[in-house]
């Protein structure tokens, strides 16, 4: 069965897109089936698979206000193994209209029912911030992976994440666990990011995955040649960084089953 992940900081600027779209690249080259949801309404992720967000006919918007079949929506993207349920701003609609829909936060759970199993990861990124598209996102998920930068501001919005998150398996969603906590955008040579990393390894222990996301030109630019830092610059310290990740995620799973 396919483990779906939400990808979730209410924090802007962390990572989250970065990670989700070359996630899903990486896993994809370890020959998993992997789905991305995009649940942002700028769109980053879809345009991060080299999908054009304006000319989309149907969205996930679709999906959740109207009842549209998910695989009538969801399309391959870029290799083989990744397929995209694609947004665009249409789904900025979609906030204001679940707020008065009957049981709006399993909108996404009931979509992605019928599909799950065909996929080993169905990756969900959430916007940034904490509204009912992040909610269903974690209502629908199996784990929250948390990406967030090594700063003090982003252990403030750690804590109300975490906080939503235990909310939500109180209420609507008692499978949900933290998946783990990466860190991105980390810098060595910075004292302060340092500092901060080993504060989240004594709290959090082994839900810290092992693998750190660097600072990197390669995968920063990536995006705007509507592409995986993966398939830009397979050599570059972002792109083999989010390969370990995979590595560490796959290991995971495989214990988990076995």
């Amino acid at each position: 069965m396919g483990i779906i992940v939400a990808i979730a900081n209410q924090k802007g600027g962390v990572g989250k897109t970065t990670t989700c779209v070359n996630l899903a690249a990486s896993l994809a080259a370890t020959r998993r089936s992997v789905l991305l949801v995009d649940l942002d309404p700028q769109g980053n992720a879809t345009m991060g698979f080299g999908v054009d967000k304006n000319s989309l006919e149907r969205t996930v918007c679709d999906v959740l206000l109207d009842g549209v079949a998910v695989t009538d929506v969801i399309q391959p993207a870029l290799r083989e193994g990744l397929s995209l349920l694609p947004s665009n701003q249409e789904l900025t609609l979609a906030e204001v209209r679940l707020l008065n829909e009957p049981e709006r936060e399993y909108r996404l759970a009931r979509a992605l029912q019928p599909v799950v199993d065909r996929y080993d990861y169905v990756l969900v990124d959430c916007p940034p911030s904490l509204n009912i598209l992040t909610v269903n996102a974690l209502t629908a998920a199996d784990g929250a992976l948390i990406p967030m930068q090594c700063e003090y501001y982003a252990l403030e919005g750690l804590t109300a994440l975490l906080e939503t998150i235990e909310r939500i398996r109180g209420g609507t969603n008692r499978k949900l666990v933290l998946y783990g906590i990466l860190r991105t955008m980390f810098d060595p040579r910075n004292n302060l990011a340092t500092e901060v990393s080993s504060q989240l390894t004594q709290h959090f222990g082994e839900r810290v995955f092992r693998t750190v996301i660097p600072r990197n030109v390669r995968l920063a630019e990536a995006p705007s040649f509507g592409l995986p830092a993966l398939y830009h610059d397979k050599y570059c310290r972002g792109a083999l960084a989010y390969l370990a990740l995979a590595g560490e995620i796959n290991r995971r799973e495989s214990a988990l089953a076995g």
